[in-house]
């Protein structure tokens, strides 16, 4: 008798590249210009553009494009003078790389609970974190579900402290109809990582309104150098002199990678109806199972990025997470967990003397989660068969 042939492996996330993008790399490749140029230039103005459509109040943005979003997060707190002695607030549930940006400029980390009903950072304990060496907090804006950027904004004028939102996950999110971005945080940073809701390959945007900041973010982009890089090569006058003001770092956006940014902007609103449109299909058919299903947005209108779909198990489910985990890969669907909290990594674990015992939220949630396959470039019949093995995986 004939087997069946196996289902190709579904991967957990795959970017999805149009011809549009293909075709502006290609011309980037062929301008002569591939490191940050004109078309970095364009990005940023797309992005500031994208931002501020219909919205009287979004004057005086900067966007700054970078390598990473981790590169971007750097620059805010640099430009902000974090340092020696200060500190900096943000959750325990998410990627070292919204707090290793602090340790980055000589500060200390303090780490702080979820909520257990959005896995967003709990702002009643971040509150009462806040210390007189605090200069600044983070909210990370979860799986692309928004902080409550009000209550964010009330803490931080309140304490008189500085808000850099992490908003990797965040592209296109809203907080009370207006997207994460526009809000008055003194520096919001967004991830165009691989398996973003959109992707430059590597690359990440710190947005702001701070003139100040804007400026110093751009000069330690790109080695402390005074002058564009770009503007000095393309100039028709001698224009070879530039100064150091400052030991930089070397964070700046390719055009090749901008290329892509320009072309996966424009169509961010569809990828994130297509997210909406699939996880609404999971909702649909996991509901009868002892699952806790992702949050979703407060406010009604408001909108959810979709970057990712993270599912718990109940306390009562009768398998383990990681039975749950197994089970799909012998089925030949990738999963992830989001996050392995900090405070169970080594280096933080040790450096800060953390125990699971203060984050009784976070432990509980990575325990039982699982975040299942997100992508545009999924159908339906790919969510169904996810759907299909976690029914099989719980004997139903």
């Amino acid at each position: 008798m004939r087997s069946e042939p196996a289902q190709p492996f579904l991967p957990f996330a795959l970017p999805e590249i149009g011809e549009e993008e293909i075709a502006e790399v290609v011309d980037t490749l062929r301008s002569g210009w591939v490191t940050t140029g004109p078309k970095a230039r364009k990005f940023e103005e797309a992005f500031s553009a994208y931002l501020s459509q219909g919205q009287a109040d979004a004057g005086g943005l900067h966007c700054i494009a970078v390598n990473s979003a981790t590169a971007g997060l750097h620059l805010a707190l640099e430009a902000l003078g974090i340092g020696p002695g200060d500190e900096v607030i943000t959750t325990t549930h998410t990627f070292t790389a919204t707090a290793e940006v602090v340790r980055y400029l000589g500060a200390d980390v303090k780490l702080v609970d979820i909520d257990p009903a959005t896995l967003n950072i709990d702002l009643a304990q971040l509150e009462a974190a806040i210390t007189p060496r605090t200069k600044a907090i983070m909210p990370v804006h979860y799986a692309g579900l928004a902080v409550d950027m009000d209550a964010v904004q009330a803490i931080a004028h309140r304490h008189g402290v500085k808000v850099v939102e992490d908003a990797a996950h965040a592209l296109p999110t809203t907080w009370r109809g207006k997207l994460i971005g526009l809000h008055d945080s003194d520096a919001i940073v967004f991830s165009f990582y691989a398996n973003k809701t959109m992707t430059t390959g590597e690359g990440g945007m710190l947005v702001t309104r701070n003139a100040e900041l804007a400026a110093r973010a751009k000069v330690m982009r790109l080695h402390g150098i005074n002058r564009d890089a770009f503007d000095r090569f393309t100039a028709k006058v001698p224009s070879w002199y530039y100064e150091i003001v400052a030991p930089g770092f070397k964070y700046n956006l390719t055009d090749i990678a901008a290329a892509l940014g320009l072309h996966q902007l424009q169509r961010i609103d569809g990828f994130q109806q297509q997210r909406e449109r699939l996880a609404q299909r999971y909702d649909a058919a996991l509901a009868d199972l002892p699952l806790i299903l992702p949050p979703r947005p407060v406010h009604a209108g408001d909108l959810h990025a979709w970057h990712l779909y993270v599912i718990r198990l109940t306390d009562d489910a009768a398998i383990t997470r990681d039975q749950l985990i197994e089970h799909l890969f012998q089925a030949g669907i990738g999963v992830s967990v989001h996050y392995i909290p900090l405070h169970l990594h080594p280096y933080w674990r040790d450096h800060y003397a953390l125990k699971p015992e203060q984050f009784p939220h976070s432990q509980h949630a990575y325990e039982r989660m699982v975040s299942l396959p997100l992508y545009t470039r999924m159908g339906e019949a790919d969510v169904d068969r996810v759907v299909a093995a976690v029914h099989a995986a719980f004997g139903r």
